[in-house]
């Protein structure tokens, strides 16, 4: 891609990006992570956040928690209006097509993504909003 990519301006996240990069996409201990850059459905331009994932078969699933915050996080938005995004997993970046899990999907993903990140069972009661999972699958390539 040419265009800039512009980072998650959370300090945390911001932070979390830099590390990933500085390391060539080592994961946290005992987290696997990601990178994912969405196109701003509003601005256009990339926009890049540090997430957990858990893997299904050839698929990546994101769970768009936003920290249990009543609102959907603004990559989650991004990807409904333009469901082709980028991964970095670790020093590979790919093509990749995102859409949100089916409610039979969510239904048998939960257990997986809660024993990954026990984090997101409290941000699941913290919040009215049902928080989404999202399968991102590669373009073309099977992983």
């Amino acid at each position: 891609m040419t265009d800039t990519i512009h980072d998650n301006p959370n300090p945390w996240v911001a932070d979390h990006i830099r590390r990933f990069e500085k390391t060539g996409g080592r994961p946290r201990p005992g987290v696997a992570d990601l990178l994912l850059t969405t196109r701003g459905r509003k601005s256009g331009l990339l926009r890049r956040t540090a997430l957990a994932y858990v893997r299904d078969g050839d698929a990546y699933v994101l769970t768009a928690s936003n920290a249990g915050a009543d609102r959907h996080p603004a990559w989650y938005l991004n990807l409904m209006a333009d469901p082709e995004v980028t991964l970095q997993v670790g020093a590979d970046t790919f093509t990749a097509t995102a859409r949100p899990a089916t409610a039979a999907e969510s239904a048998r993903l939960w257990p997986t993504v809660v024993a990954a990140m026990p984090s997101y069972e409290a941000y699941r009661t913290a919040t009215t909003r049902e928080i989404p999972l999202v399968v991102v699958t590669p373009v073309g390539r099977t992983v």
